[in-house]
């Protein structure tokens, strides 16, 4: 009873304040505090996004495909990568310096190479995706591995378990709640990579979509744009929690036995 209360409780406080906030917004609009041609209405914006959803989903369709093919080969990169680091320590201290640099030069800097070397199709999209979600992934992976504990590592090892055995059945089922954190983060990040690739470059999804309202100055459409990118990250995110929930259900118990 006091999960299912607490609950609610978590759930209704940033309910109550998106209800707020876009009523007050509504408010200053209709009342010529703010220009609808600067800043539209939630009204006018749903009602764009409802004119416009054929279109707006085919973009979508283009977006999501870009955002699940980056984010499946980011996941498999990352699990190659943090196996081959963990079980080669001299690795580890060469890379792990490079993979935290790689986070200071700017994803959009470098998307441009992309498009010249690989023209305006998806594949561009797909490597930005791949750039932003590796990282997080990698990470949290790597450092859950790391952090196993060493008796359950030497207990294996005294009966003669390969390294194979070693990381399939204690590193691996550890690692996981820090390999899920990573992978919520990146779902999330997933969307915003498709559409920087898409901003720069691209015959069809979510990010040319924008570009092209906000040339023709239809401020209505790239809100609704954003809630459309906004709704598909959270939907990814979601779909990773309930992925983590079927996987690791202990994890969750645990999560609420800490309330």
């Amino acid at each position: 009873m006091r999960r299912k209360l607490t609950s609610i409780v978590n759930g209704a406080f940033p309910l109550g304040f998106v209800v707020l906030l876009l009523v007050t917004w509504e408010y200053l609009v209709r009342w010529k505090a703010v220009q609808e041609w600067i800043l539209p209405g939630p009204a006018l914006i749903a009602r764009t996004l409802a004119d416009n959803l054929p279109l707006i989903l085919k973009h979508t369709q283009t977006t999501l495909m870009e955002c699940l093919a980056g984010f499946t080969l980011a996941i498999i990169l990352s699990f190659v990568l943090a196996f081959v680091m963990d079980e080669v320590p001299l690795l580890r201290r060469a890379l792990y310096p490079l993979l935290i640099a790689s986070q200071t030069v700017p994803i959009i800097s470098v998307a441009p190479l992309f498009i010249i070397w690989f023209g305006y199709g998806v594949m561009p999209k797909i490597i930005v995706v791949i750039l932003v979600c590796f990282f997080p992934i990698a990470l949290s992976l790597l450092g859950g591995l790391a952090a196993v504990d060493r008796e359950y590592l030497e207990l294996f090892r005294s009966m003669k378990a390969t390294r194979l055995d070693i990381f399939r059945m204690v590193k691996l089922p550890l690692a996981l709640p820090s390999f899920f954190s990573g992978l919520k983060i990146a779902a999330s990040y997933s969307v915003m990579g498709a559409v920087i690739g898409e901003w720069l470059g691209a015959k069809e999804g979510l990010g040319m979509y924008m570009t092209i309202a906000q040339r023709s100055f239809q401020v209505d459409r790239v809100f609704a744009a954003i809630l459309t990118i906004t709704v598909l990250s959270a939907a990814l995110f979601a779909l990773v929690v309930l992925i983590e929930r079927l996987v690791i259900p202990w994890n969750r118990l645990t999560e609420w036995r800490d309330l």
